[in-house]
């Protein structure tokens, strides 16, 4: 009975680390199997980063990470966050925000801003989402991708009303054309500062000298429209902050968040466009953060920590019940192999291959984001993922893959057996679950080794790239 309790425990450690982390290593596991699940929950929480390269280290090997013109260098400066921090959970939820509130350094040229906008993620992404709300619409990025600096008194642009309602906060359905109107023109004056007004005319940012300079928020009290409004069946002078606050009160709002949150922790749910006409798939785990919104005051924290602590999350039903992300996968597998021990030009190959698969960072097919899910897999970009975590896990090159060869097989014990090397590898590449048939094929691949009692480091590295080939592998 106790060694059973012990698998259990260790199965929904692995669970909640690749949900709430980029998967688990071997010294994840342990240290999370060894506290109780509330604690682990609230240590990933909470976690702070003091692992990842220092910027200045980067950049005197990156000289493009200085002004991260490149999307490249913006992403791949990026890449190396998630992939040595030890506070993933706040990249995995970068990577929620920058999924919903999709901004593109395709339309902005330069990436300091798509930066910019991360390390708000990274302040705010946890916070209350009001707060969260009104950085968003203070954000340089978010303000020239969906063109509010052309919002002006009198003559409103409707591209970021509209979308504020519709993909970032309430959803279809939940306000009217009036209310776009409204919120627009609450938003006038909202602009930015650092930037050649002829050149964002003709749509020309990279105009020197304000080209590459970190652009800043600025209110027009000028071109601010402090006209009478009606938004949401209220009536007031409204102003960007005031929107804010009426829409983050409404019932709509936290069921679109929390649904937001159940797609991308828990199950691949259908595409956001159908969210109106289809009830969510687990009415019981948006009732659990809605009551967690309004509950704390709309804290994403306190959403989040009700959803990983719920009986949805932790069912086994909703193990590996998603896709991964190709970023994801890219992370994950790295971070696997022991992560970056300093700048290498290594990274643009990586944030390559996370394009290839079909998700390039910073450049979000449309204002949507990534829908996710089936989306994820073709017969393409199958070959990509398999091809990247194959060449990864078998390189023997790495430091972090004999580390890992050697930790499986003194678990595998001496005189190891084909089962129990194949039981050794999966534990320590994040304790995947397998089917049977899964288990054996890989048993009987091990089982041809030339020395099975000891057998080399070029085998048990063959084994690890048959496994990161297995479908279980794609799932989270």
């Amino acid at each position: 009975m106790t060694t059973t309790h012990a698998r259990i425990d260790e199965s929904l450690v692995a669970h909640l680390l690749r949900r709430a982390s980029f998967g688990g290593t071997t010294e994840e596991l342990s240290h999370f199997s060894e506290i109780e699940y509330e604690t682990a929950v609230d240590e990933l929480l909470n976690a702070r980063d003091t692992m990842s390269i220092p910027q200045d280290i980067i950049r005197r090997y990156h000289v493009d990470m200085s002004d991260l013109r490149t999307r490249p260098s913006s992403s791949g400066n990026w890449l190396y966050h998630m992939v040595n921090t030890d506070a993933p959970l706040v990249e995995k939820v970068n990577l929620f925000w920058h999924r919903i509130f999709a901004t593109g350094q395709t339309k902005l040229i330069q990436g300091k801003a798509m930066t910019t906008q991360l390390d708000m993620f990274r302040e705010f992404g946890l916070g209350k989402f009001d707060e969260l709300l009104l950085q968003l619409s203070k954000n340089p990025a978010m303000i020239m991708w969906l063109d509010n600096q052309d919002n002006h008194k009198g003559s409103i642009n409707e591209n970021y009303g509209r979308e504020i309602l519709e993909l970032f906060a309430m959803g279809a359905g939940n306000y009217t054309e009036e209310d776009i109107k409204e919120c627009s023109r609450a938003f006038t004056g909202w602009t930015v500062e650092n930037t050649d007004y002829m050149a964002l005319k003709m749509r020309n940012n990279t105009m020197r000298p304000y080209g590459y300079v970190n652009w800043q928020f600025k209110f027009d009290p000028e071109d601010h429209d402090d006209g009478e409004k009606i938004f949401l069946g209220e009536t007031g002078n409204f102003n960007g902050e005031d929107v804010i606050a009426i829409i983050c009160k409404q019932p709509a709002t936290a069921g679109f968040v929390a649904r937001h949150l159940y797609h991308y922790f828990v199950a691949d749910e259908l595409p956001v466009p159908q969210w109106p006409h289809f009830p969510p798939l687990n009415p019981e785990a948006i009732k659990v953060m809605t009551d967690a919104y309004f509950e704390s005051g709309y804290s994403i924290k306190a959403m989040l920590r009700a959803l990983l602590l719920s009986d949805s999350f932790k069912s086994e039903a909703a193990w590996n019940a998603r896709v991964k992300s190709p970023i994801e996968l890219v992370v994950g597998t790295l971070r696997l192999a022991g992560g970056y021990d300093g700048p290498t030009h290594d990274v643009y190959g990586h944030i390559a291959s996370s394009s290839f698969m079909g998700q390039d960072i910073y450049a979000p097919p449309s204002v949507e984001g990534w829908m996710g899910g089936a989306d994820w897999i073709s017969t393409g970009s199958m070959v990509q993922r398999v091809n990247f975590a194959s060449d990864i896990i078998g390189d023997l090159d790495r430091e972090g893959i004999v580390e890992l060869v050697e930790s499986i097989r003194a678990d595998a014990g001496e005189g190891a057996s084909p089962e129990s090397l194949v039981q050794a590898s999966l534990k320590h590449l994040g304790n995947i679950q397998v089917s049977d048939q899964v288990n054996e094929g890989l048993a009987e691949f091990a089982s041809n080794f030339e020395n099975t009692v000891r057998p080399s480091n070029e085998n048990i590295a063959s084994l690890l790239q048959l496994i990161v080939a297995t479908r279980e592998f794609q799932f989270v």
